[in-house]
């Protein structure tokens, strides 16, 4: 899978994961881009666009006339936000225009009822079609660093119906943190499921630390991608301090709302706090991506979790037609979904 990447892609990598095991330290001044260069063989515009990277995932900063820094911290306990960090709009507005056209969806749903003819008409397993959740899983592993088993993804009729499945499995007796502010249906779900919400303050990159640290939560729900409605998108060491948060005591998670990260800006997918850790529950949907209408959303379990919420829900019918299923299935596997995705950040980037 390696030597399909890019090479500005493969530098990034490979620079990143030395700054996460500490080669360079939080303050550290990166060598010089023609250095880097040298050192690896590359050209210094692949360099250029892997710092850019490092950049915009708050890795590094570029500081004028002095070069770059580490500002990624993997110190103990929770890292400081940074009043002074310049926040990169990595973000394209979404709008109806974003959705997929309606002549490739068209054309998809004509060719779905050709090929499975009457199987549209039988009801879905209940974790989803397995056309659906094979074709997402291979898809997370190509865009998402997400590598999950289809198994541990279940298929459920939008971002709403899955967070009253989340307090079913994880237990109405917990405390839920949120962002604050944070999509008001979030907390109106929980409370309405009869949960206990502790609204923890946005700063400029992410929950501000001290609200982290003394909330008695269990279950953190973040939006670290363009939290709605303020924007605001967790920093690299914002995200390991997530991670920390749910490693510091027994039976944590956090619950990772990976919403509009599609559209990011960078060259690159958003990377995901479910792919650096075992305790994290991922939910997105399509509503964005596919239509508004298609109220269809998927959620993608820890390993630990997939057989409690088999003996706890495994029960439940799922609410998503198998017609849609099958449509959204066949989006991703003939790559129309992935080239409309491109297609979308392209023009964003050409028009920022």
């Amino acid at each position: 899978m390696n030597a399909e990447k890019p090479e500005y892609l493969k530098l990034y990598l490979s620079l990143r994961d030395q700054i996460v095991q500490g080669a360079w330290g939080y303050g550290d001044r990166l060598p010089s881009r023609r250095q880097i260069a040298r050192d690896r063989g590359k050209s210094v515009i692949t360099v250029e666009h892997s710092y850019e990277l490092l950049c915009q995932e708050g890795y590094i900063e570029a500081r004028p006339r002095s070069g770059y820094y580490v500002i990624y911290k993997t110190s103990d306990g929770f890292a400081q936000s940074s009043a002074e960090q310049p926040i990169f709009q990595r973000y394209a507005a979404v709008s109806r225009e974003n959705t997929i056209p309606f002549s490739v969806l068209a054309k998809t749903m004509r060719r779905v009822l050709t090929e499975y003819g009457e199987a549209i008409l039988n009801k879905s397993p209940n974790a989803g079609c397995p056309e659906l959740r094979n074709a997402l899983s291979r898809y997370l592993a190509r865009n998402r660093g997400i590598h999950a088993a289809p198994g541990q993804i279940v298929i459920g009729s939008g971002a709403e119906y899955l967070y009253g499945l989340v307090v079913e499995l994880l237990g109405r007796n917990r405390l839920f943190a949120i962002e604050s502010p944070s999509y008001e249906k979030i907390e109106q779900v929980y409370r309405a499921k009869g949960v206990a919400c502790d609204p923890l303050p946005l700063g400029q990159d992410g929950i501000e630390s001290a609200a982290l640290s003394g909330t008695d939560a269990s279950v953190l729900h973040i939006t670290p991608y363009r939290s709605f409605p303020s924007g605001v998108t967790a920093s690299a060491s914002k995200r390991l301090e997530y991670i920390r948060w749910a490693q510091y005591q027994q039976n944590r998670f956090i619950v990772e709302d990976d919403f509009e990260s599609e559209f990011s800006l960078l060259r690159k997918p958003e990377e995901t706090v479910f792919s650096r850790s075992g305790q994290v529950i991922y939910l997105n949907t399509f509503s964005r991506t596919v239509s508004p209408s298609i109220r269809v959303g998927y959620m993608v379990l820890p390993t630990q979790l997939v057989t409690e919420f088999q003996q706890k829900l495994g029960f439940y019918s799922c609410t998503v037609p198998a017609f849609e299923q099958y449509v959204l299935s066949s989006l991703i596997n003939n790559g129309d979904f992935e080239r409309h995705i491109n297609r979308m950040r392209r023009i964003a980037r050409k028009a920022k």
